[in-house]
């Protein structure tokens, strides 16, 4: 029998965890459970105040004015402002009447520039809070930013594949941010026959090319798998003219591949060609698919190739960030990766595209690599009653 103890911890636990997602998700409830605590705090800082001020003295409340300004929202945030300035106003005048009253110095010069320098932070942090477009904190704003983000990119995580196939990826933003111009999206029909990917690099740098990257990857997410490749690349095009954005263009490349028989087609629109390791000969070849980048005009052109992968051949995709950098022009880029990739992967396509990524030198740009390869058929020990093993397709984040 469990006792009242350890039924009573859990329950504090449990009802901990909602009050935290509660106030992550911004709602009402949680905002006013941190006002309220932060209430408290002010409230036994005063008393700490009034008791002993060299010990609690007035800037003390820049505690929880600043735990405000992370957690809060405007008007909570403004009543905890008001309250505070009364507690140090307070703290003020029982200094000024205990001084009276024992014929010293009244307030002294430093309390009265505590009272002002309060002040001051108060308004500071108003103003700043007023400013915030999204309504949110900057903690919580970013919060929800981010969980956008990581749903977002789960939908460029390749699903475990049959076995014989690996996708690999790699991604590396400017800059070393969380947020990137390039992105992945993938799809394996319900049938686990066939495999779509399409590896977008959108125009720009920095927060505005990853937050429009954000925008497109959730268009292009809902599309991928309900439309026929030229048709997804035509809906594409026509959402981000319909954008109106600075520099609201993108490249991108599609490949669609049938995994049974290794048959597979790529679309390129604006993208740098994808490369094709033919294990025969031990080499890459420059793809011949070109087109028009997407978000440009009304009516692009895109070309498509097709052909076959058989066993131990591979497809590279990857962004202009790999291959193109102020001391590197786009030809001689594409022949630098063609040489480090077959370096690389005559050992193995195992990390393939984290270790390509690391070999490349200037990071002004954002840099992904997409490596999907046709294993080699290997006679594999029986492994349980059916003897069969299964080889899932892997995602590398990062390098």
């Amino acid at each position: 029998m469990k006792s009242s103890r350890g039924r009573y911890v859990p329950s504090v636990g449990r009802y901990l965890d909602e009050r935290i997602v509660r106030w992550r998700t911004g709602t009402s409830e949680g905002q006013v459970a941190v006002l309220l605590a932060l209430l408290a705090m002010s409230t036994v800082i005063l008393i700490g105040s009034l008791i002993s001020y060299n010990t609690f003295p007035a800037g003390t409340f820049v505690i929880p004015l600043l735990l405000g300004t992370m957690a809060l929202r405007y008007r909570p945030l403004l009543a905890l402002v008001v309250y505070i300035v009364l507690c140090v106003a307070a703290t003020v005048v029982r200094e000024y009447v205990r001084a009276v009253s024992l014929d010293l110095d009244g307030i002294t010069g430093g309390r009265i520039s505590t009272l002002i320098t309060m002040s001051i932070v108060a308004a500071l942090v108003l103003y700043e809070s007023s400013r915030h477009r999204s309504g949110l904190p900057g903690p919580l704003g970013e919060a929800m930013l981010v969980d956008l983000r990581d749903r977002l990119q789960a939908q460029g995580t390749v699903p475990p594949l049959p076995e014989g196939w690996m996708a690999q990826s790699a991604m590396v933003s400017s800059g070393g941010t969380k947020f990137a111009g390039d992105f992945l999206v993938a799809n394996l029909s319900d049938d686990e026959t066939k495999l779509e990917m399409v590896l977008v690099d959108v125009c720009g740098k920095g927060v505005a090319a990853g937050t429009q990257s954000l925008q497109f990857a959730g268009a292009l997410g809902g599309l991928i798998g309900a439309l026929p490749p030229l048709g997804l690349f035509a809906a594409a095009n026509d959402f981000l003219l319909r954008q109106n954005w600075d520099d609201g263009f993108a490249t991108a490349v599609h490949v669609l591949i049938d995994l049974p028989t290794g048959r597979f087609s790529i679309i390129n629109a604006g993208h740098p060609p994808a490369l094709r390791w033919i294990s025969e000969r031990q080499e890459w070849d420059v793809d011949g698919a070109r087109g028009t980048a997407l978000g440009i005009t009304k009516r692009p052109d895109f070309q498509q190739t097709v052909g076959t992968l058989d066993a131990g051949d591979a497809l590279m995709f990857y962004t202009d960030g790999l291959v193109e950098t102020r001391t590197q022009d786009f030809t001689s880029g594409i022949e630098w990766l063609r040489r480090t990739a077959t370096s690389i992967v005559s050992a193995g396509f195992d990390g393939a595209p984290r270790k390509i990524i690391k070999q490349v030198t200037a990071g002004d740009d954002d840099r992904a690599v997409l490596i999907l390869s046709r294993e080699l058929a290997v006679a594999l020990p029986a492994r349980g009653p059916a003897g069969a093993r299964h080889r899932a397709g892997r995602v590398l984040r990062g390098a």
